[in-house]
């Protein structure tokens, strides 16, 4: 029997996402926060201030998802909204001390975390592993812009 590309790859792919989505949301809820605000304070930490044009490119986000994840990351005091100096219209993104905090405190636990998921599995496996998700991310991005 042939395993066709969508289950090997398509539908392996999407459950490996949501598993881990589900195991590290287990593990930042002591945390208060959720993958999704995760990744766009560790985004947020690497940055300065940004718009949030640029964070939603950064992170990967569409517009009106960030706006909800920046609008609970706000109510938390993990990040704010100043204004743009260059655009009245828009507002620059800046990670707070708390947010910071937290980022300090979740970045080394995760990477436990991460340790006790890829144990036993060889460090050349794991790089030839990021290598293929890198390729498979360009071929997306190459069929997503010849679709725009």
């Amino acid at each position: 029997m042939d395993i066709t590309m969508d289950k090997a790859i398509g539908s392996a792919s999407v459950r490996l996402s949501k598993k881990l989505t589900r195991i590290i949301n287990i593990y930042l809820k002591p945390y208060n926060i959720t993958t999704e605000q995760w990744s766009v304070l560790r985004t947020l930490s690497d940055s300065d201030e940004i718009s949030q044009k640029e964070l939603s490119q950064r992170s990967d986000k569409d517009q009106a998802t960030l706006t909800k994840i920046l609008d609970l990351l706000v109510k938390h005091e993990l990040v704010e909204r100043l204004p743009n100096p260059a655009d009245r219209r828009s507002f620059l993104i800046k990670i707070t001390a708390k947010g910071g905090k937290i980022v300090h405190e979740v970045t080394p636990y995760l990477e436990k975390i991460f340790l006790k998921i890829t144990r036993e599995i060889s460090e050349e496996k794991l790089l030839m592993y990021r290598e293929v998700l890198l390729s498979l991310e360009a071929n997306i991005d190459g069929l997503l812009e010849q679709n725009n």
